[in-house]
């Protein structure tokens, strides 16, 4: 039995991708058999301390956030229970960590985005909340309780005194408690709440979801950056009748044609795309994370990255 299937329990990779992979949630008992976890709540608080690691705090039952590097002491005066420490991209610093991807290889390499590492005393959680990109939590140390609920979108209500995208309502259907090698996908826009029992670490590995804003705002950076040469409006045939402050569906009609036409090449596509899905998480870091492109698409030039691909910090 390789890796990928164990970690899908009696469900192959087919079968996964196919019956539950951005469709519903599923659960997997001892998805990792006898785990050791690769890091531990010290470790990651040592981590939480460096500048170049991106890190947060949140505390108490009303979800206060608070965002590293952190001071040594700030550890010290947490409280007894109610608080999470989250480290983001724990797979670049810790090689250990970074090994749990081996078991991911039924996925695309370049969808992948991090491994975030959290720790938590009891009752510590995030909140509930939902997320547009699919999310593998993985049971560390101790133990967690997950429940799943509505499936939400842009409109769900949140709660307002939190920096945290929080929902006001949590409706919840399923409810399990996670066992260190338990490990429970989510996919996008599902519900979903973990509450700590006793101290407990969890690893979350997350995959990109860029939005269509988003991948428009970058595709035309690097559109202008190439110095294409311009193609303008004209005008669709008017009459008299069209000399109004209102614009006509024709010249609707005529923008359209226009960003279609630009589009309407799929080798730049491709070339873009695989610049933009497999940049690195921080290119001022790679010098010393040694981060390098995951994949790229065929007949794709992926040299020259320019930016972070920012998908927002994860919050499971």
């Amino acid at each position: 039995m390789n890796k990928q299937t164990a970690l899908l329990g009696d469900i192959s990779p087919q079968e996964f991708l196919r019956d539950y992979w951005q469709k519903k949630p599923l659960l997997i008992r001892s998805a990792i058999a006898d785990f050791e976890p690769p890091i531990d709540g010290d470790e990651l608080a040592g981590l939480a301390l460096e500048p170049e690691v991106e890190s947060r705090l949140v505390i108490g039952q009303d979800w206060q956030l608070e965002n590293g590097p952190f001071a040594e002491q700030r550890f010290q005066t947490l409280p007894p229970s109610h608080w999470t420490l989250l480290v983001q991209a724990v797979d670049l610093w810790v090689p250990e960590v970074a090994a749990l991807l081996e078991r991911f290889t039924f996925l695309p390499p370049w969808r992948l985005d991090d491994i975030m590492v959290s720790y938590a005393e009891d009752g510590g959680s995030v909140g509930p909340h939902f997320d547009y990109y699919d999310v593998f939590l993985l049971q560390g140390s101790g133990q967690r309780r997950w429940q799943i609920g509505q499936v939400c979108d842009s409109n769900s209500p949140l709660l307002a005194d939190t920096d945290l995208k929080i929902l006001s309502e949590f409706n919840a259907t399923e409810e399990w408690v996670l066992n260190c090698g338990d490990m429970l996908y989510i996919p996008p826009k599902i519900a979903h709440h973990g509450v700590a029992i006793g101290e407990c670490t969890t690893f979350s590995v997350g995959f990109r979801a860029p939005s269509a804003t988003d991948m428009l705002d970058d595709l035309a950076t690097e559109l202008l950056s190439r110095g294409l040469a311009p193609n303008y409006l004209t005008d669709p045939p008017l009459t008299p009748e069209m000399a109004t402050d209102k614009i006509p569906e024709a010249y609707i009609a005529k923008i359209r044609s226009l960003m279609l036409e630009l589009l309407d090449d799929d080798q730049l596509l491709a070339q873009w795309f695989a610049q933009y899905m497999t940049e690195p998480k921080y290119p001022m870091l790679t010098d010393i994370t040694g981060e390098q492109r995951r994949a790229s698409i065929d007949c794709a030039d992926t040299s020259g990255g320019r930016r972070y691909f920012n998908n927002g910090l994860e919050q499971d």
